[in-house]
């Protein structure tokens, strides 16, 4: 008997959380610019043109020919060894003693975020972060159902004090803030602030996280130690880290170093959400590590990226309304500009995109109060002429000229 369509019951309904957390704002936006003219400073796109494409290749090509079985097979959970041991003594070699079980290897350090929310949060939980954030770790944890709560800061970072009283008050699980060039806005916390925000963890019991996708792409200064590497907060940070923005994005490669029962914990997390990390990408990834020298890579890249970064700040000045100010990062990958209040940089977004030209407005990236006359700029993804043209058409877009 064939039932008529008018007789059929609705399917059941989404889950209230996939019902009530919407698409990021910076896939949308990138959806919509995609047309090959338009200058896009609205991506967190490294350079392709940067990719050593060959070396990865290679690796690639020496992991099917010598181990074919082991790469194309399933994995360990935690990760592949050889990837587990390179990662560790990295992360060693810059300050933090790190042993390869110290190591859970992810999907992309975005997993990352997934693995934490779903092993450490309640629905219900109170979260605290960065004014403003970075976008897919909103996303992430409202899909825990997490209650998130801004921390006030400034060019230093988050205020510790503010911190305090707000762990006093809100009961927060924990701090998740990107504290070296930072995205959005580039900002890099200093020192005294990272040893202010580990005594607050130890004094008062919050877990950090850590994120550092960035921390490699310096131009200019000091590196600054990792909050996990401070006494008060090694028992309780996450630090995350990813190869997207040092060797390339569609590895999927990224990793989390954490204290034993939460890795433990995130590696059950994992066990439901992907079994594993793809096998032939870790072990390539080893591969490269083994037989080229990243650091190099890694500075020939952070070299293109500085005279990107200068091209743009060089440009800004006529780009942008008289009264608007903005940041110079010391590395990363993007630029934090703020306009007269006057200019709401959402509703204006629209007639920028005009002109072949799109930025990211700032609302976005705000867990309370927006300020929406802020814009993010990626800088890296363009050459500098591009960036200067780019700029010519951003003037133009914002009503300074022809």
């Amino acid at each position: 008997m064939t039932v008529a369509p008018s007789a059929l019951a609705p399917a059941p309904p989404l889950a209230a959380r996939a019902r009530s957390v919407g698409g990021s704002p910076v896939r949308d936006i990138l959806a919509v610019t995609a047309r090959p003219e338009v200058i896009n400073f609205a991506g967190g796109l490294p350079a392709p043109e940067l990719f050593d494409a060959e070396g990865i290749a290679e690796a690639f090509r020496a992991v099917l020919a010598e181990t074919p079985a082991r790469a194309l097979q399933y994995a360990t959970t935690e990760g592949e060894p050889a990837l587990r041991a390179a990662l560790a003594a990295r992360t060693t070699a810059r300050g933090l003693p790190t042993e390869a079980d110290d190591i859970l290897v992810t999907t992309g350090s975005q997993q990352a975020l997934s693995l934490l929310a779903t092993a450490l949060l309640e629905p219900g939980d109170t979260v605290l972060v960065e004014s403003p954030c970075y976008l897919a770790a909103l996303q992430a944890f409202a899909f825990a159902g997490a209650r998130v709560v801004a921390v006030p800061g400034d060019a230093d970072g988050v205020d510790p004090e503010a911190l305090a009283e707000l762990v006093a008050r809100e009961r927060p699980k924990l701090l998740y803030t990107v504290p070296t060039f930072q995205n959005p806005t580039g900002r890099t916390m200093s020192a005294g602030r990272r040893a202010a925000v580990a005594e607050v963890a130890g004094r008062c019991g919050l877990w950090i996280v850590e994120d550092d996708p960035y921390g490699e792409l310096r131009f200019e200064g000091e590196r600054v130690p990792w909050i996990a590497s401070y006494e008060g907060a090694r028992d309780r940070t996450v630090l995350l880290g990813s190869f997207s923005k040092v060797m390339a994005p569609g590895l999927r490669l990224g990793w989390l170093r954490a204290p034993a029962q939460l890795r433990r914990a995130c590696a059950v997390a994992k066990q439901a959400a992907d079994l594993h990390t793809p096998t032939v990408n870790q072990l390539a990834a080893a591969r490269y590590l083994a037989d080229r020298d990243l650091d190099a890579h890694v500075a020939r890249v952070a070299g293109a990226y500085r005279e990107r970064r200068d091209a743009m700040l060089a440009g800004l000045a006529d780009a942008l309304p008289a009264g608007s100010v903005w940041e110079r990062p010391e590395g990363g990958m993007f630029l934090w500009a703020r306009l007269p209040e006057s200019y709401d940089t959402t509703a204006l977004l629209g007639d920028v995109v005009r002109h072949d030209v799109a930025y990211v407005p700032g609302a976005p990236f705000y867990a309370g109060e927006p300020d929406r006359s802020t814009m993010r700029l990626c800088f890296v993804t363009q050459t500098p002429e591009e960036i200067g043209e780019g700029l010519r058409r951003l003037g133009v877009g914002l009503g300074l000229g022809a």
